[in-house]
């Protein structure tokens, strides 16, 4: 049986790696993609649930790094195909493949919950700022790129150098 202190750290963990998914998913709810909230935040509860379940086997002074290895990998495996659903291929518009970046954030808040779970907070709270700032700066960063590129390239056929072929 857990004591007091086992619980609240238990707690704290599920619960940090709940938010951490749902503030992911968050963005991704707000743009209007298939996974959202709900989906980002049981992605990560789920893989810190199974991280922490495994740390926890076991004597409390015993490693258990090669069966923390093994769960993190399959947590990563699973997740892959959680996240190739949320991937289309289309023929219309400019682009072919769509859901790119959902999918990769359902792979980065399994990863934030594997690290709750783990109770790595340093890197589970720098990990998802940086996963939130990609996510909130990226689009404007991208369309300005994109905006500047469009502006400064000329067609193929009217560079100089370029003889059209007859």
């Amino acid at each position: 049986m857990l004591g007091r202190a086992d619980l609240l750290e238990v707690a704290l963990r599920l619960l940090a790696a709940t938010f951490i998914g749902a503030a992911v998913g968050l963005d991704r709810e707000m743009r209007g993609k298939p996974a959202g909230l709900r989906t980002h935040a049981l992605v990560s509860l789920g893989a810190a649930l199974l991280t922490l379940v495994v740390l926890r086997l076991g004597p409390s002074n015993v490693e258990h790094v090669d069966a923390v290895s093994r769960v993190i990998q399959g947590v990563i495996a699973g997740v892959g195909f959680l996240g190739g659903g949320a991937i289309l291929k289309t023929r219309t518009g400019p682009e072919m493949v769509q859901g790119l970046t959902t999918a990769a954030t359902i792979w980065i808040v399994a990863s934030l919950g594997v690290a709750c779970g783990c109770g790595q907070w340093a890197a589970s709270l720098m990990a998802g700022c940086f996963a939130l700032m990609i996510l909130i700066i990226g689009r404007p960063i991208e369309g300005f790129v994109h905006r500047h590129m469009r502006r400064t390239q000329e067609p193929e056929d009217t560079h100089p150098w370029r003889s059209p072929i007859v």
